[in-house]
């Protein structure tokens, strides 16, 4: 795979997969699923689209009954096409998969996300929370409104999805927070989203401390560039252009490939001894965690 993708420019956040050349791989025939979410339920936020879409795919595949979120009046077309790909890969014994509309910037809106998930489902034993935004800012640019904006959507959703789903988990169950290379190393134009990202860390391994008691295991994934709407929502038509070459693998990732760190780390019988952890899938790039 070749570094850098053709310019294109989306002017709106979130960004729109339907329309990106090439379109990211969400899906591929090499992975073999062996029923390792059997029985459960997964809730994904963003999971219209990138990281999220990938992660619906390879969960429905392994069993689970899936719910994703996505923005309605812009992700639409997105989230109809990923609902139609989860009916037709889910397992005979899973349940058929819903699609919620929401902004999760705002509490009552989380809680009323986990109130039809747990309508549909009964329980939640997965939670993943995938759905970001960012935006290329100088500090002499920074926007309260938007600042605030950014923390609503990165981190205060974490924060307010777990309050409300923990009530409808058990022990064994999981939570996996998407945390970003950039915690680790920094970015020099992302400056609101980098910070959200740094606080998803340490949420995630101060809430794995709190939860440990309970039986339930709370990790991050920590992806490096990846070929998301988030990009072409974001970045320039050199930076796009570039986009992943500064990886040791001279590259960015599909989001197929990130998917299965979220299907390890959902997996009781495969990461019971993770907790406060994140996994690095980032093409080579060091970092210091």
């Amino acid at each position: 795979m070749a570094s850098g993708f053709p310019p294109q420019k989306q002017e709106t956040q979130p960004g729109i997969q339907h329309v990106m050349e090439p379109t990211p791989e969400f899906s591929s025939s090499n992975y073999k699923p062996s029923n390792k979410l059997h029985g459960k339920v997964a809730l994904v936020t963003g999971g219209d689209s990138g990281i999220g879409k990938a992660v619906c795919h390879c969960y429905a595949l392994e069993g689970a009954s899936v719910a994703f979120t996505y923005v309605k009046g812009r992700e639409d077309k997105d989230a109809d096409e990923t609902l139609r790909l989860l009916h037709e890969v889910k397992t005979r014994e899973a349940n058929e998969p819903i699609m919620i509309a929401t902004d999760l910037g705002f509490e009552e809106n989380c809680k009323r996300v986990v109130e039809e998930v747990v309508n549909a489902f009964g329980r939640i034993d997965v939670l993943v929370n995938c759905a970001a935004e960012q935006h290329e800012v100088s500090i002499e640019d920074i926007d309260e409104a938007r600042l605030e904006r950014v923390f609503r959507t990165n981190i205060f959703s974490q924060f307010f999805l777990v309050k409300y789903a923990l009530k409808h988990m058990k022990e064994g169950s999981s939570i996996i927070n998407t945390t970003s290379v950039v915690a680790y190393g920094g970015n020099s134009s992302l400056l609101e989203y980098t910070s959200t990202k740094g606080a998803i860390v340490s949420f995630t391994r101060g809430l794995a401390l709190q939860l440990a008691p309970k039986g339930i295991r709370v990790n991050g994934v920590a992806p490096g560039p990846v070929w998301t709407p988030l990009i072409t929502a974001s970045f320039s038509d050199e930076a796009i252009k570039q986009f992943g070459s500064e990886t040791p693998m001279k590259r960015a990732a599909q989001p197929v490939e990130v998917a299965p760190s979220y299907v390890f780390l959902a997996c009781n019988h495969c990461s019971s001894y993770y907790t406060g952890q994140v996994l690095h899938p980032n093409g080579g790039l060091i970092v210091n965690a």
